[in-house]
């Protein structure tokens, strides 16, 4: 499948047009910027000659699932190395986990404390020594040929576009997207996490300056949703049938929606959202909404 531009909104007052590129489509599976990300990481990891990928990743981790759908669909086995020992006995309770080990990755549970070395040489050393060579993705799948994947989204067709937004979480996507920019355009970047580490993260692999980092639509931090949140993307769902992630894509448009109505965007701009996926993660969230009695989302 291909990923298209469809146009969501004509503010007509502004004369703004608001488009959204449908990279959730380009796989059912390993859809949005984790199929940009793996893409050439999977070209190396074949060039090596090696049949096992191992990585990283949460209880309702995207970039888990990708990894594994692409382990099944390109013949490597995977591993993934889960943070929080206690989802050991829940796999079945997680609809992430369960689709991931459904393509059959193997789990390594292991604590909070000991996830954080994910980046030691030590402890990606014992890794090896104890399940043998493999091909290492970071957690998020960001490293310098998932950059290379996500400098892809952009086409020539994007040109004409003022602003191109983008949901951030590791700072890969929007690196390539940064990339691949023309002068006349600027990216901004809606982070989902909260903190200000992440423009130096972006800066290590992005080659120009016009981008922006707007952190006012976190909702708390990474995973954490609102009653306003959930309400918008019913609304957003019943008004143009796309549906949102709640966790990366959904902050993005609700942060775009609200910078419209404070003027941020200059009369006449024409904005390029980029939807990055992610739909997996609704069932589990829906599940967290069920637990606190909030509203779910009605598009699942």
């Amino acid at each position: 499948m291909q990923s298209y531009n469809q146009l969501v909104e004509k503010i007509d007052e502004k004369g703004i047009f608001l488009y959204l590129k449908r990279e959730d489509l380009l796989h059912p599976e390993i859809s949005g910027n984790k199929f940009r990300k793996l893409k050439y990481n999977l070209i190396e990891a074949k060039s090596e000659g090696v049949d096992t990928l191992l990585t990283f990743g949460g209880a309702f981790s995207n970039h888990i699932a990708a990894v594994a759908a692409a382990g099944k669909k390109y013949g490597f086995r995977t591993i993934g190395i889960i943070r929080g020992d206690e989802l050991i006995d829940k796999i079945d309770e997680n609809p992430t986990l369960l689709f991931a080990r459904e393509n059959g990755m193997k789990f390594v549970f292991v604590t909070r404390e000991i996830f954080r070395q994910k980046d030691s040489l030590e402890f990606i050393e014992k890794l090896r020594l104890e399940y043998g060579n493999f091909y290492l993705l970071p957690e998020g799948g960001t490293n310098n040929l998932a950059v290379k994947g996500c400098e892809e989204i952009l086409t020539n067709e994007d040109e004409d576009f003022t602003y191109v937004c983008c949901a951030v979480g590791t700072g890969g996507t929007i690196a390539g997207i940064i990339n691949s920019l023309r002068e006349n355009q600027k990216a901004i970047g809606f982070p989902s996490l909260k903190g200000t580490f992440l423009s130096d993260d972006i800066r290590s692999f992005a080659k120009n300056n016009n981008w922006e980092l707007i952190s006012d639509y976190h909702f708390g931090g990474y995973g954490k949703v609102s009653e306003e949140l959930i309400v918008f993307l019913n609304e957003f769902y019943r008004k143009t049938g796309i549906p949102l992630d709640p966790v990366y894509t959904g902050k993005m448009m609700f942060g775009i929606y609200d910078l419209i109505k404070k003027g941020y965007f200059k009369e006449g701009s024409k904005i390029l959202a980029i939807h990055t996926g992610g739909l997996q993660g609704c069932k589990g969230m829906n599940l967290f909404l069920k637990k606190k009695h909030l509203p779910t989302l009605n598009y699942i």
